[in-house]
Order: structure tokens, then sequence, then C-alpha cells
């Protein structure tokens, strides 16, 4: 029982008639019950003046996953980017030309939207999002932060600050495939801490953004790790500019990342080394009254941090008694393209995505850093079929990647001499809240 001190006036007031009556409780009922009641007027006053609203909202899940070769992936196979290369055993076998099956519930979802009072003449806002996905395959199952951020709007600008998409990953325009890949690697796919600054004029808005890396890490000697990043001493910056009216959005932007591989040398000396790269990405989004068009190409080095294929090699060695390395980015084109209907409970559509190693500006002497580094290309084509009822929905997808493997050359370029192909059947299970 909650003894507050309303009930407590009540309990007395109720039994005074069954107990003799005391005339030194009488000023601390008084006293309890003008305390509670003020205290409900502050709360309520201070209700008023600085209102906060809090939303759950999130999905639950499932996954039925066929693939008709192994595949690289994430989660169990969850996140799937293209087929593996060709192993062979001595009976000329290839041992990843298997299938495999799996049913997952890892994507299901949960987010708190939070909105509050004003604070510097804007208005304010925060959300939180997570899933069951895990950091790693180890931790399959583990719940994982996505998005955690606050959003201060004033009339034309607005400032976030937390985690949340990279800017390369354009959420007003981005696949909307049944796969959790999101069309990755041919997408740029990467949620990063940072500070965001929009200025909105019109129809015109220009960004800026200072990132750090967390889950999304660049490659290097040690493996994928944010100490390249966090040892560089210097964020990673974007800018983007974008055109929005009622049928039409364009844009197109630029990104700079400097990373520090190591900070010795195998000689055992300070190694003094660092590599910067730059990235280019243009977009599109038209949308009509029965379809929508979409569609982003990009091209840049080491965009390794943003799922993609790429990365960076050693160029030279400039000292030979340090061993002091130079590095040189592989850089990456890549464009996808999705159509798609505009029906409430209906939906088709159709995603195709394409990218290629163009290899390094310069010739290469050492190790490569980078993912598909033995990819010349990748192609993909995914139709679709979705039905909504309701708060449910039931989606499948037919998933066709293509992978051309073939030998590296001095300048990390490949020369295509198989091409592997996985077709993923899936279908998906979602209940929206």
């Amino acid at each position: 029982m909650s003894w507050t001190p309303q009930r407590l006036f009540v309990i007395n007031i109720s039994t005074m008639k069954k107990v003799k009556f005391c005339p030194s409780i009488f000023p601390s009922i008084l006293i309890l019950t003008f305390l509670a009641g003020f205290h409900s007027f502050l709360r309520a006053q201070a209700e008023k003046a600085s209102p906060v609203s809090v939303s759950l909202t999130g999905y639950i899940k499932t996954d039925f996953i066929y693939d008709t070769r192994q595949t690289v992936s994430i989660r169990e196979g969850h996140f799937l980017l293209y087929p593996k290369d060709a192993s062979f055993d001595f009976q000329g076998n290839d041992l990843n030309a298997k299938d495999s099956f799996h049913i997952l519930s890892i994507q299901t979802r949960l987010a708190l939207k939070i909105s509050g009072p004003e604070a510097l003449g804007a208005k304010t806002s925060g959300y939180i999002e997570g899933e069951f996905f895990g950091h790693s395959d180890s931790d399959i199952n583990g719940f994982r932060l996505r998005h955690a951020y606050l959003k201060l709007n004033w009339k034309k600008t607005d400032l976030l600050v937390g985690q949340f998409w990279h800017p390369m990953f354009i959420t007003d325009s981005f696949p909307d495939v049944v796969s959790f890949n999101t069309g990755a690697p041919f997408q740029p796919f990467s949620r990063a801490p940072q500070l965001r600054f929009t200025w909105t004029w019109n129809k015109l808005s220009l960004s800026a953004a200072a990132l750090s890396q967390r889950d999304f890490a660049s490659t290097g000697p040690d493996g994928v790790s944010t100490v390249y990043f966090r040892n560089a001493a210097l964020p990673e910056f974007n800018l983007k500019l974008g055109f929005t009216n009622k049928n039409l959005l364009l844009g197109g932007g630029v990104n700079f990342l400097k990373i520090v591989p190591r900070l010795v040398t195998e000689t055992g000396y300070k190694a003094n080394e660092s590599l910067i790269s730059a990235a280019g990405f243009i977009y599109g989004k038209i949308t009509t009254r029965c379809l929508t068009l979409k569609t982003e190409v990009v091209y840049g080095g080491n965009l390794h941090h943003l799922t993609m294929l790429g990365g960076y090699a050693v160029r030279e060695i400039s000292d030979p008694l340090l061993r002091t390395r130079i590095y040189a980015p592989i850089n990456t084109g890549s464009v996808w393209v999705e159509i798609q209907t505009n029906g409430e409970k209906w939906q088709a559509g159709l995603f195709s995505g394409y990218s290629k190693n163009f290899g390094a500006n310069h010739g290469l002497t050492g190790p490569i850093y980078s993912r598909g580094d033995n990819l010349a290309r990748v192609f993909r084509l995914a139709p679709r079929f979705i039905y909504s009822a309701g708060k449910v929905r039931l989606a499948q997808e037919i998933e066709l990647t293509s992978a051309a493997y073939g030998t590296v050359d001095l300048r990390g370029k490949v020369t295509p001499s198989r091409t592997l192909n996985n077709l993923r059947f899936l279908a998906a299970v979602y209940y929206f809240f």
C-alpha cells in the first residue's frame, strides 16, 4: 500500500468515529495535506510549462533465408555482401559451392522518440534506437545501439549531436529492399557519432558534419578497428548540398578521412605515417503518383568503413632502415538504381547495383588492407514483393549477387578470371508498433 499524505488524511477522517480524537495529530494531517497539494500544483505547472513526450515504437521482424552458395556476410549470413570466392580441395571440388538455410529475428527493433521544451531558442527532440543484432557473431542476439542523438531545430537551421547515419547514407532516398544489407556494398552503409549542422533556405539545404567511428571502422594491420581513426586526431568531414521540392530530390557532396595505420614500424622505430582519402557522391529521387525512382553514385578511396569495397595499400617504403610506409587508397566506384510502386497494400520493387574496383593511382609494393581486394566487380539484381495488412507486413525478395574474382596487379586492380553467383531467397514477416 502506498502511504501518501492524501491517503493518510482519508484514513484518519474515516476512522475518527472509531477512535478517540487526538488534537496533536490534526495539525500534522493538515500540514501533510497542504504539502501534497502544493507539490501536485507545482508539478502540474512544470508539466504545463515544459511538456516532454516520449513514445515507444519499433517492429518485430523474422527473416527466412536460403542461399545457393556460401557468402561473405555478417551475423550468421543475415547481412549479405557477396558470394565467397572459390576454394578447391585436392579433387577440384569447390568447398564454397554449398547452399545454406537460416531463420533469424535479430533485426527486431525498439526506438524511443522524445520531444521536449524549447532550449536556446530551438525546438528540442531526441531519438534512441537499438536492435538485437549484436556487435559480432559471438554477440548475436545482443542488444546494440543504432541511433542516439539530440536535435535542435531553429527556423532555418538545425543541429544534430549524437550517433546517426553517415551523411553519405541519404535518409530521404535509400534502397527499400527487404534484405538488411539495405543495398550494401553498393550503397554506403554506416552509422557514426557526429556533430551535424544543416542550413535550409527555401528548397536548398547545406549540411556540414564532423564524424568519428564506432561500429563501422577502417581496417589496417591489426584488422578492423577504430584505433586508426582515433590516432589521426582529426574528425572525418562531410559537406553535402541538397535540393528538394514536392516530387524531386537532388544532391551531392564530398567526404574526407584521415587515418594512421600504425605507430611503430616493423623495425621498432616510431612510424610517422598517415593516409588521407576523399570521396564524392551524388544522389537523386523522383516521385510520381504510382512510382518512385531512386539512385546514388559514389566514387572514392578507402571506403571500407562505409561497408563498401576498397581500402588502402602500401605504396612504397620511404626509408630502408626505419621501414616507414607511404600509403595509397584503393579507389571504388559504385552506382545503384531502384524503382518501386507506391501502393498502400501491395508494393513491387526492383533494386540493381554495380560496384567496381579501380585500384590505386600509384604502383603498390606492400600489403593491401581492403574489403574484396581480389574482386574486380560486384553486381546485384533484386526484385521484391510486399503486402501490408495494417501493422503486419509480408515481404519476399530474390537477390542475385554476382562477384568477379581474379588476379591483383601492381596497382591493386583485378583482372577477372572467374565469376561466382549466389541466389538468395528471402521471406520476411514484420509486426510494427
